[in-house]
C-alpha cells in the first residue's frame, strides 16, 4: 500500500488555522504522507519554513480528528444515506493531538472539509510499524547509527561485575523464544543454570521470570523484577522458581517481595490461573513492602506482565537509591533498560492518548506517569536531577509520537524484526548532540551520594503543569526565569572557580 491513497485532498486553499497560543494564520493546507503542513500566506518565500508561524505536524501526533460542516444536508441523500459531492459551504476540522494541543482548521468546501478529515483520520492511524515516519526520516548530516544502543545489557552487567561476582550474564532468551518481551541477555544469579531458568519462566506469566533489575552497591542487595506466579486456585508451585528467588538472597536470610496489585486484583488473578507467591514455597520472601536501602533486602517486584507498574517502580526506586540514575546519562540508561529493553510494550501503550474513545484495553499511560513522578521529585529536590522539566515532557512528546525509532515497537524482539537501529535515528543521539544538550541540563544541579526519599502526602504532590497545561497557559515569563537561573549559576560556578584559582 502507497500512503499516497490514503490521501484524498492534496491541497486546499485559504484555509484557517487556529493553535494554541498562536495568533490565527491563513495560508494553504497541504496533506503530505506523513505531515500536515500550512504554508502561511503571510510569510514570505524567502523566510518560509523557518517563521514560528507555520504549522508542522505529523500525523502520529493526532489522536482524535473531529469534524463538522455546514449545510450538511446538502451532502446527504436523504433516501438512501449515501454522501453526495458538495462544493459550496466550508467546514472545520478540529484535531486533538496526543501532546494535548487543541488545533481548530476552517476549510473552504465541505468536500474538502470531509476529504482532508478522512485523509488524517487514516493516515493517523497506521498499523504497519515500517510506514510510521521514523523509517522515512533522514535529517542532513546525521549518520543512521549514531546513538544507537544507549545502553547494553553488558554495559551495565559490567558494572555489576566490578562490585561483586554474584551474578551472571545468561543467553538463555538468545533467540527470544522463552520470553519473547525480554532482551536477548539477562543478569541472573551465578549458581543458577539455564535449565533452571528455562523451568522457572514456564511458571511466570509469558515467561517472565525473575532477573537483575538494581544491585545496590552498598549494602549489596539486589532488585529484581518478574511477571506474576502462574500460581492458580491449585495451588501450583515450581521449585526451579523457589530455586532462583532463593539463590538471588545471596548471604541474606530474607527479602521482601512487592506484588503491585490490589488484594482483589490478585484474588481475580488467581481464579485465572495467576495470582502470588505463597508464603509455606517461599519462607524467605516476605510480601510486604518496605525499602531496599533500609532493610538492606533484596525485593522482587512484579504485578501481572511485569511491563507496566513494575518497571515504574522499579524505575522510581532507582532514581531514589542511586545518584548515578539521577545524572542526564544515567537517567537514559534507566530508561532504555528498564523501558525499552526489559519489554514495555510502547506501541500498544502509547497509541492514544487522552482525547481517544477508542481505547485499547492495552493502552495506559505508565510511561507518562513515570516522567510526572520524576517531575515532583525534580521539584522537592531542585537540586537532584542533573536534567530538567523540559527533558522530561520532550521524552512524553516522543513516546507518543517521534521523527526518531527510539520508542518504536514494544520489545527488542520487534526491534530486531523491523531492522529499527540500522533503518531509523535514535532519540538520545539527536538529544546528546551539545547545542541540544545544553537545553535540557538543571542549572542547578549538584551531585547528591545520599538517598532521597520523596514525600507523598497529598499537599506535597502538585500539577505537572509543565505538561498538562503547556499548551494553554504562555510559558514565556517561566522561560525567562530559567534563563537567567542559567545566567545566575554560570556566573556563581565561575567566581567558585577564579577564587580557587586565586587561593
Amino acid at each position: 500500500m502507497e500512503l499516497s491513497d490514503l490521501i484524498q485532498t492534496a491541497q486546499v486553499e485559504n484555509v484557517r488555522v487556529w493553535c494554541p497560543l498562536k495568533p490565527p494564520m491563513m495560508g494553504t493546507l497541504c496533506v503530505s504522507s506523513h505531515h500536515l503542513l500550512l504554508c502561511d500566506a503571510s510569510v514570505s518565500e524567502g523566510s518560509r519554513g523557518k517563521d514560528i508561524a507555520e504549522l508542522w505536524l505529523l500525523h502520529c501526533a493526532v489522536d482524535k480528528v473531529e469534524k463538522s460542516v455546514q449545510n450538511i444536508g446538502q451532502l446527504q441523500n436523504t433516501q438512501t444515506g449515501q454522501e453526495m459531492e458538495g462544493k459550496s459551504g466550508s467546514g472545520t476540522v478540529t484535531l486533538r493531538c496526543k501532546d494535548l494541543r487543541v488545533i481548530h482548521m476552517e476549510i473552504p468546501g465541505m468536500e474538502e472539509t470531509l476529504n482532508i478529515a478522512r485523509s488524517v483520520q487514516a493516515l493517523s492511524s497506521l498499523d504497519s510499524v515500517t510506514l510510521s515516519y521514523p523509517f522515512f526520516f533522514r535529517p542532513s548530516g546525521y549518520s543512521l547509527g549514531h546513538g544507537w544502543p544507549r545502553d547494553t545489557v553488558e554495559n551495565f552487567y559490567d558494572k555489576i561485575k566490578a562490585e561483586t561476582d554474584d551474578w551472571r550474564l545468561s543467553e538463555v532468551n538468545m533467540n527470544f523464544k522463552l520470553c519473547p518481551s525480554y532482551p536477548a541477555k539477562v543478569i541472573v544469579p551465578r549458581c543458577c543454570s539455564d535449565e533452571t531458568l528455562l523451568k522457572a519462566a514456564a511458571f511466570r506469566q509469558v515467561g517472565r521470570f525473575p532477573v537483575l533489575s538494581y544491585y545496590h552497591s552498598t549494602n549489596q542487595a539486589a532488585l529484581l523484577r518478574s511477571a506474576q506466579p502462574l500460581v492458580g486456585t491449585a495451588p501450583h508451585h515450581c521449585e526451579q522458581d523457589e530455586v532462583l528467588l532463593n539463590a538471588a538472597l545471596m548471604e541474606q536470610s530474607s527479602g521482601f517481595i512487592i506484588d503491585t496489585r490490589s488484594a482483589q486484583e490478585t484474588k481475580q488473578a488467581r481464579n485465572a490461573g495467576g495470582g502470588t507467591e505463597s508464603k509455606s514455597r517461599y519462607p524467605n520472601w516476605r510480601v510486604l513492602c518496605r525499602s531496599l536501602e533500609r532493610e538492606c533486602a533484596t525485593v522482587l517486584v512484579h504485578g501481572e506482565d511485569g511491563s507496566g507498574n513494575t518497571l515504574l517502580l522499579t524505575s522510581l526506586a532507582q532514581l531514589i537509591l542511586s545518584p548515578e540514575s539521577r545524572t542526564m546519562d544515567g537517567f537514559q540508561d534507566v530508561i532504555e533498560r528498564e523501558w525499552l529493553q526489559a519489554g514495555h510494550p510502547f506501541q500498544l501503550r502509547c497509541a492514544q492518548s487522552g482525547w481517544s474513545q477508542s481505547r485499547a484495553q492495552q493502552e495506559s499511560p505508565y510511561f507518562l506517569l513515570f516522567l510526572d513522578c520524576c517531575w515532583q521529585l525534580g521539584r522537592q529536590f531542585p537540586r537532584a536531577l542533573e536534567f530538567n522539566e523540559r527533558f522530561l515532557y520532550t521524552l512524553a512528546t516522543h513516546a507518543y509520537s517521534s521523527e526518531y525509532g527510539s520508542f518504536l515497537c514494544n520489545n527488542e524482539k520487534e526491534r530486531c524484526q523491523y531492522e529499527v537501529q540500522d533503518r531509523t535515528h535514535s532519540l538520545w543521539g539527536y538529544l546528546n548532540q551539545p547545542k541540544e544538550r545544553q537545553h535540557f541540563l538543571n542549572p542547578m544541579y549538584e551531585e547528591n551520594p545520599l538517598v532521597i526519599w520523596p514525600s507523598v502526602a497529598p499537599q506535597s504532590l502538585q500539577l505537572w503543569a509543565g505538561f498538562f497545561l503547556r499548551y494553554l497557559l504562555p510559558l514565556e515569563h517561566t522561560e525567562m526565569a530559567w534563563m537567567k537561573m542559567v545566567e545566575l549559576t554560570g556566573a556563581y560556578k565561575m567566581d567558585l572557580t577564579d577564587n580557587n584559582f586565586i587561593g
